[in-house]
């Protein structure tokens, strides 16, 4: 068993659960467990006015209104819905769908789950910062296009998409835009009227709520848009989800998104200085260390480094007491390189050179200095051995380096 990490800064993956949610979670368990679907007695009256609660404030984080929130069981699924429920309910407009590359696998496996029953798929390329552009979305648009899906933070580099401006092209159109914000929610301000989005994914447990609760945003005017259901049962949620509503977790939610509008604006500046504090005491002490994404355009707490020459896998053996990731929680169990750092045109070696530090709300400015003096020490006694780092101190140039390879004839 290795120690227990003591330095938490894998805040993408997940969070803890914030102590004022757990307070607002804790009484619907036991004395107000009611089903909220239950009309007949108070015990259900209880639930629902529970859930219309936290409904409003799940729609007030996004200036929504209530009825536009479908709660699920986490982004997933609200991705599931929004993609399969519209690609499905609107087939007579069209059969295209067009998304990114490196879009979360909640979106791209159901791009090529629809894919593989016909629909026709377009996944736009980004640039060298991760980013598309506007333009690039119109010039993929046909007479057949029903759907844009573009998440707005990615989960690995923390870079923000266009969004606003894509919403744009979307609403010109007359296209559907669904935006997977799972990533963004609570910790940039979102508005989807203003960022012309017509739905939008969001999850829990990402934002110090609970884990296996979200929600998924259905626009009802100008366009009202109606995903077909995905999971069919008593016609609960709108008919758009059915199932027993998971009132802690509901609860949870709500009180989390509250939170965040409430504390997001000293929130932000707060995880940006720390973010630039360990990326500022790394580079001044490692050379080539590179950062992944956009300078500007990302999310105030994340930050994704390569460092050249040796392994991020071996760094984070090295400093165990420091909970990072390389590449995302989701395909982390693999060596896999990332494929969002790839579609970046990254080279193998600087994939797999990659850690992603995501900072959140109980992050201290002591936990950074310490990760800052672990990471160095680490790269610095990896680099010591590796045979790379002291070619290339020597001036070898190592994309030129004629490799010996005894399998490849």
């Amino acid at each position: 068993m290795s120690e227990q990490p003591l330095i938490y800064l894998d805040y993408n993956a997940t969070t803890p659960v914030d102590p004022r949610v757990l307070d607002a979670m804790l009484p619907y368990f036991r004395e107000k467990f009611g089903n909220a679907a239950s009309t007949s007695h108070a015990y259900g009256w209880e639930a629902a006015d529970a859930v219309e609660h936290a409904r409003q404030q799940v729609a007030d984080l996004i200036n929504a209104t209530p009825k536009e929130i479908v709660f699920t069981s986490g982004a997933s699924e609200s991705d599931n819905i929004a993609i399969k429920g519209v690609m499905e309910k609107y087939a007579n407009k069209g059969n295209h769908l067009i998304t990114v590359s490196t879009e979360h696998k909640a979106v791209l496996d159901t791009a090529k789950y629809l894919e593989d029953r016909g629909c026709k798929v377009t996944y736009l390329p980004v640039d060298k910062y991760g980013r598309i552009t506007p333009e690039q979305v119109e010039e993929a648009i046909t007479d057949d296009t029903v759907l844009i899906s573009v998440m707005l933070a990615n989960n690995e580099t923390g870079v923000l998409q266009p969004v606003k401006e894509i919403g744009a092209v979307a609403e010109k159109h007359g296209v559907y835009f669904h935006c997977d914000a799972t990533q963004a929610v609570g910790k940039v301000p979102i508005d989807v009227r203003e960022m012309n989005i017509h739905l939008l994914s969001l999850s829990a447990h990402k934002i110090y709520g609970p884990k296996g609760v979200g929600a998924l945003y259905a626009r009802n005017r100008n366009p009202r848009v109606r995903p077909e259901a995905v999971i069919h049962g008593g016609g609960h949620e709108q008919k758009m989800r059915s199932g027993t509503l998971n009132v802690p977790g509901i609860v949870g939610l709500g009180a989390a998104c509250e939170i965040c509008m409430n504390e997001m604006e000293a929130e932000i500046p707060k995880l940006a200085t720390l973010r630039d504090r360990l990326e500022q005491g790394i580079m001044e002490q490692l050379d080539e260390v590179y950062i992944n994404g956009h300078p500007t355009e990302r999310l105030p707490n994340t930050t994704n480094l390569s460092f050249s020459y040796i392994e991020g896998e071996s760094i984070m053996l090295m400093a165990r007491d420091i909970a990072v990731s390389s590449g995302s929680a989701c395909t982390s169990a693999s060596l896999e390189k990332s494929f969002v750092l790839v579609a970046m045109g990254l080279t193998d070696a600087l994939c797999h050179a990659s850690l992603r530090f995501s900072l959140g709300r109980f992050t201290t400015k002591g936990e950074i200095d310490h990760t800052i003096e672990r990471i160095v020490k680490a790269v610095n006694r990896l680099r010591e051995m590796s045979p790379l780092y002291e070619l290339a101190q020597k001036g070898v140039d190592l994309d030129k380096v004629e490799w010996k390879d005894d399998h490849h004839h």
